[in-house]
């Protein structure tokens, strides 16, 4: 019941309380507001309760213990007014947190696992073993990682050892700071309840250190998936190594986000939850470790394959002083169910001797890296050596291999050559009301709806096939419309034809990234 005026520097000076000459509802809203606590801290403890149902006014000391016993049992949530501009009330809700908030030591015993998977209460007590938590770590440029410790059970101490549970192996702790803000107070231990920063330690966010006679872990943290992702490329030639050695820092930073190679197109593809993360990661990766890296669109991985049996001829004649080249091969094409090329040879009567069929196998191998249409990873493709000739003198594994390649090119453009685009499985859970217009959105992008299902009250969730080409934004659409309240999972599912009308569009897209 007092009242404060803070000045530009956020210092508060006592006032007189505002009374009804300010506003008339002023006085009967403060008495309100005193019946609204005092309802609420009756209802912690039966004394309380008949206390305040006497009528009797609660003491300054009841109310503060009330709201302190409500809020360890979360049926009491305080609110307090503060400004980020001047700091006015900073100081009141510093003094809520030491008056008000339970401690380590009072709320419930948190819960661990045993090696054996048994489930132990470990209770906030300086006195029982080491059990502690990495919640956090942070890439400092200079220091390098911090991991940051809140200490469960017993006491940690520097300079001391631990055992990882999640890895099994010996952490070395070495200093031990206190942080307050930025600045940095070396301590020699820190007892349960307290938070504490180690460095250059192996343990992870999410890792349990403990004692060697109670070795405990923690339940994992979940983190969201990442579902935007982009292709990361250094702004100067040669910083591959410094941007990978950055990017291990900061995935170990941030877990949500995620940094690996594309298999198809090899690009080093960037993960995360949104454009704003993507690009808070390179200003990190800028600001952190001097690494300026560009975000592009990642490239679709297409792929080619044949829809036609053909039988073709491939046949290779160079002759110049000397030996010549000579290599002649008759090779089946037709369609078939793999992701590599599967190659089988019926030559009869030796026309193409058994020792350059490794020879013609090798060439073809070579030439399926690169499709016919758009350059792209040829599939689905059966090669059958049929026939051939040789010469004694000229032919070599050279010529055999240059003659398969040149049958290869010929097979596939005479064999109705086909572009195929990557379909994922796409899962979005979303309110009811925003089901339609995420259908009618999934359908613009050429997506397939297989199906719907409730899964809780006014949640539904969505399962669809849509082609990976046009997913790429979907993270940011979703967001929109749904106002936050909707996720999704997309998973990689199969391989399907491009519809003729896209054909000529990614043919010269993909031709021209090349390029």
């Amino acid at each position: 019941m007092k009242a404060y005026k803070y000045d530009g520097k956020g210092n508060a000076v006592e006032t007189d309380m505002p009374t009804a000459e300010i506003s008339e509802k002023f006085e009967y809203r403060i008495e309100g507001l005193v019946a609204a606590v005092s309802e609420a801290v009756a209802e912690t403890s039966d004394e309380l309760m008949e206390k305040f149902f006497e009528g009797e006014p609660f003491t300054q000391k009841e109310l503060i213990d009330g709201i302190h016993d409500g809020m360890n049992r979360g049926i009491i949530t305080p609110v307090v007014c503060t400004s980020a501009v001047d700091l006015a009330g900073i100081d009141m809700l510093l003094k809520e947190f030491e008056l008000l908030l339970p401690s380590p030591a009072e709320v419930f015993a948190g819960e661990a696992y045993t090696p054996s998977k048994d489930i132990v209460d470990i209770t906030c007590s300086e006195g029982a073993p080491l059990s502690a938590y990495v919640f956090k770590t942070v890439a400092d440029p200079f220091v390098g990682k911090m991991s940051f410790i809140r200490v469960m059970s017993g006491k940690l101490k520097a300079n001391s050892e631990a055992v990882n549970s999640a890895s099994g192996n010996n952490e070395k702790i070495g200093k031990l700071y206190s942080l307050c803000g930025k600045k940095q107070t070396e301590v020699a231990s820190a007892p349960a309840g307290d938070i504490v920063v180690a460095s250059k330690i192996t343990a992870n966010t999410g890792d349990t250190l403990s004692d060697v006679s109670r070795i405990v872990e923690f339940g994992a943290m979940e983190f969201p998936k990442p579902c935007y992702s982009m292709a990361v490329k250094p702004k100067s030639q040669g910083d591959e190594a410094k941007v990978s050695t950055a990017m291990a820092r900061i995935t170990e930073e941030d877990p949500s986000l995620s940094y690996v190679q594309d298999e198809n197109t090899k690009e080093m593809i960037l993960s995360g939850l949104g454009e704003q993360h993507l690009e808070v990661a390179a200003a990190k990766l800028k600001g952190k470790f001097g690494v300026d890296v560009v975000l592009s669109v990642p490239k679709i991985a297409y792929k080619e394959t044949i829809r036609k049996k053909v039988k073709v001829q491939g046949r290779h004649k160079k002759q110049s002083g000397g030996h010549g080249q000579f290599g002649d091969v008759w090779i089946e094409f037709e369609p078939c169910v793999s992701d590599t090329l599967v190659f089988e040879e019926r030559v009869f009567g030796g026309a193409v001797p058994k020792n350059y069929f490794p020879a013609v196998q090798k060439g073809l191998e070579e030439s399926v890296k690169k499709g016919v249409l758009a350059g792209c990873p040829v599939v689905g493709l059966k090669a059958i050596l049929v026939d051939g000739s040789y010469h004694p003198v000229d032919s070599s594994e050279m010529a055999f291999k240059t003659a398969a390649s040149i049958a290869y090119k010929e097979g596939l453009r005479q064999a109705d050559p086909v572009m195929l685009e990557p379909i994922g499985e796409l899962k979005v859970t979303a309110p009811d009301e925003n089901t339609g217009d995420i259908m009618g959105e999934l359908n613009k992008r050429r997506g397939r709806v297989l199906g719907m299902e409730p899964v809780s009250h006014g949640i539904t969730q969505i399962v669809a096939e849509v082609p990976v080409r046009e997913m790429h934004d979907f993270a940011m659409y979703l967001r929109q419309t749904t106002r936050g309240m909707g996720s999704f999972t997309f998973d990689f599912l199969r391989y399907e034809q491009l519809p003729a009308n896209l054909v000529t569009e990614v043919i010269s897209s993909v031709s021209s990234v090349e390029e």
